[in-house]
């Protein structure tokens, strides 16, 4: 098995010729309107076989994107709706509209659920997402590797849960830009990361046991400021001083063989 680094939180990977995306995006303006168009992100390598996605904000769901890189009737896999009104569910509610537009292979899935997906064997395990929206993240297995996506969670009590069904893990791909988020219907506003942070994102590697820790979800050429989401200033090198010989970072568009 092989995972390359599309960008942000995406991730493309390969096993007995198949691929599986999780959290592909190609556009994220309609949530960072300070993002600049083209930077960051990259495009499969070829036609992809189904999907992953952690949970329906904008920046993690991309209905477009995935319509034209999936095999016609590709499965998506993708937590339940988000709870309550349309004010609770701001965020989630124009990844719903599109995903329901193109008309995606989706299927609704809850923690602990294992799927087959080809050569991949794909379970849903708990998460903790920043600003209450339903969140999951993936463990992937092939070829006799693991590994686990870790979506934008917050630092949570399930990890230990995690690592003693799974663990050790070839590679983890954790968030790590540690964003305090300051949106209008969250008031008044948190101080505290509504993602992990690098020191955090490093002791979930720890209690996962993982042989490669790659941090995801930072884009260090973006504008300096996107209006009410402020991450720390460098996640990259924050996390490699966190994370010691764990630590390995891809740039986006980079592949990481697990075989080696």
């Amino acid at each position: 098995m092989r995972v390359r680094r599309l960008g942000w939180a995406g991730l493309e990977i390969e096993a007995d010729g198949q691929r599986l995306l999780i959290d592909y995006v190609r556009d994220l303006t309609p949530l960072f309107t300070g993002w600049k168009p083209g930077t960051g992100l990259v495009e499969p390598t070829g036609r992809a076989d189904a999907a992953l996605v952690t949970h329906l904000h904008r920046d993690h769901t991309d209905a477009s994107a995935l319509a034209d890189v999936l095999t016609p009737g590709a499965p998506v896999l993708r937590p339940a709706p988000g709870y309550g009104d349309e004010v609770d569910n701001v965020t989630t509610l124009s990844a719903e509209r599109e995903l329901a537009l193109h008309r995606l292979a989706t299927e609704t899935v809850d923690a602990w659920c294992t799927r087959g997906l080809g050569p991949f064997r794909v379970t849903s395990v708990p998460a903790v997402d920043g600003l209450g929206d339903p969140q999951l993240n993936w463990v992937v297995e092939a070829d006799g590797q693991r590994i686990f996506h870790g979506g934008d969670t917050m630092f949570h009590g399930s990890w230990w849960l995690i690592a003693r069904r799974f663990s050790p893990f070839d590679a983890v791909f954790l968030p790590a830009n540690g964003p305090v988020v300051d949106a209008p219907h969250l008031q008044p506003p948190s101080p505290l990361p509504a993602a992990m942070d690098p020191g955090q994102a490093a002791a979930a590697a720890k209690i996962l046991d993982a042989r490669h820790a790659v941090p995801v979800h930072y884009e260090p050429e973006q504008p300096d400021k996107i209006p009410g989401y402020v991450e720390v200033t460098d996640p990259e090198e924050e996390f490699r001083a966190h994370a010691g010989r764990r630590a390995r970072v891809l740039a986006v568009g980079e592949w990481l063989d697990l075989a080696d």
